[in-house]
């Protein structure tokens, strides 16, 4: 008999805080869609400004993000959030919306990225030392390289898409990969 692998999201979920908690994680327009589609409504958002410095706005970090997923305002479109600061979406064993629909923010997750580049390297907030034995990171969250490219194009199609739908501008830009380079 096999043992089920669990994922380590799920295994993170029964044990610790999460990226889940107390993250302000940004839904673009296609998130919205793929969402109010899934579960029937649209409350599941709010505009606001980052009570979280490190989500403000970075212009000399990745000045096409700031410019396009931050209002003249200063405020973005978030995912709400309980009174404990949880995703509305979390459950006791982790995200509650399929892989499909979960933001694209949540699927590109432990990847450090920008608008122009993604990264190999992941994020020190994912807790490895929950691997098991021999396991690699990318077979515990059971994302593929192809796939976190694919969602990575995406969300910057959708944001660019959004800003397109207000202001139109005639522009490529490309996308770096360690293994490709991507043009839009």
């Amino acid at each position: 008999m096999t043992a089920t692998r669990v994922c380590l999201c799920q295994r993170c979920a029964k044990l610790m805080p999460t990226c889940c908690q107390n993250s302000e994680i940004y839904v673009g327009p296609g998130d919205v869609d793929r969402i109010v589609k899934s579960i029937g409504r649209n409350d599941f958002f709010e505009y606001r400004h980052p009570s979280d410095p490190s989500y403000s706005p970075q212009p000399a970090e990745d000045p096409l993000w700031a410019a396009l997923v931050f209002r003249p305002d200063g405020t973005r479109r978030v995912l709400k959030q309980s009174p404990s600061g949880d995703c509305i979406f979390l459950g006791q064993e982790g995200c509650i919306l399929g892989v499909t629909i979960r933001p694209l923010i949540c699927r590109l997750f432990p990847y450090e990225y920008t608008t122009s580049s993604i990264s190999t390297q992941m994020s020190s907030r994912c807790p490895t030392a929950l691997l098991e034995p021999g396991e690699t990171l990318d077979q515990a969250i059971g994302l593929s390289w192809e796939e976190t490219i694919n969602w990575h194009r995406q969300l910057i199609l959708e944001i660019h898409a959004e800003t397109e739908a207000i202001a139109p501008r005639k522009e490529v830009f490309s996308i770096q990969c360690p293994s490709q380079n991507l043009v839009f």
